[in-house]
């Protein structure tokens, strides 16, 4: 029932459900959404037990992106059911608790899903090595992914002033503040390689994402997917807090993480959450944060 003695939505959503699955409904109890959507939990009358997700983002480019990643053996749920406007998925149980055993069966299924190369849809070479086969969503905001041959390219384009773009045109990016993250923009090709490996990522790895029981990961949800440079990935795990010690020395016994990332990558790739959180939140210390990487980067 809604906080405000509300059922209607509830009712509204059960119909939906019971119309896509073609199966009754014996109840609906809500869950943690995260910050964006509206998710429960359905037990059908023919004893499954699924979650069913709306929101104002079409929900299809999740369901694509879950598929995709599934494809690809990331334990992700399954989708049974996607329209623009609903998600129905497996109900996947576990908890965001995350232990040292969790943290290292993490690194070892992402270091799995970095190895995997780009290609189309129909299996053939892409027309570049980063991107997507479309374009996604983080959040509630578009992630543009056309195929480029440069790193670089990608990431100043379609990630850091893209989000930035949008952060000015919202009035949340100072003019000082947006001039030192156009002088960074202006360097990538001496900070960034231009040519590294193109991983698949995950895109939204934190706590909350993560279902684990056991101490293993049962699932990883919300993705916000492309092929990128692994290290972003990392980047976000360390921005979120997400994992510790036993993560990234998982990591780099399976994958390896180059000299250097800690230096100065890891702050640079972490300029894009704190945008897009800037964006979201609307909150200061994200910009304190902007300019505290920027500093210790040297603009």
């Amino acid at each position: 029932m809604s906080s405000d003695g509300d059922d209607r939505p509830l009712r509204a959503l059960s119909e939906r459900v019971r119309d896509a699955l073609g199966t009754g409904v014996e109840s609906v109890a809500e869950l943690d959404g995260g910050e964006v959507g509206r998710v429960v939990r359905v037990t059908l009358a023919d004893g499954r037990t699924v979650a069913a997700k709306t929101g104002e983002t079409p929900l299809d480019v999740e369901a694509f992106m879950l598929e995709f990643l599934a494809d690809r053996g990331l334990p992700v749920p399954e989708v049974f059911h996607r329209d623009d406007d609903l998600l129905v998925l497996e109900y996947v149980a576990g908890d965001s608790e995350i232990s040292p055993a969790v943290e290292r069966d993490a690194a070892g299924l992402l270091a799995a899903l970095h190895g995997e190369h780009p290609r189309g849809e129909d299996g053939r070479k892409t027309e570049g090595k980063f991107g997507f086969p479309r374009d996604t969503l983080t959040g509630p905001y578009r992630q543009p992914n056309p195929w480029t041959d440069s790193w670089v390219a990608f990431f100043r384009d379609r990630r850091l002033d893209h989000f930035a773009a949008k952060a000015r045109e919202e009035g949340l990016l100072s003019p000082p503040l947006a001039e030192r993250l156009d002088a960074l923009a202006g360097d990538l090709d001496s900070l960034l390689p231009d040519d590294p490996p193109a991983a698949l990522l995950h895109g939204d790895v934190w706590a909350n994402n993560v279902l684990a029981a056991d101490g293993a990961v049962r699932a990883l949800l919300d993705p916000a997917c492309y092929f990128g440079h692994a290290e972003v990935e990392l980047a976000y795990v360390d921005f979120g807090g997400s994992f510790g010690d036993a993560f990234f020395e998982t990591y780099d016994d399976e994958r390896g993480i180059e000299a250097g990332f800690r230096d100065e990558r890891c702050a640079v790739y972490q300029l894009v959450p704190l945008l897009e959180h800037l964006l979201y939140f609307e909150e200061d210390r994200y910009a304190a944060g902007l300019r505290e990487r920027l500093t210790g980067l040297g603009y």
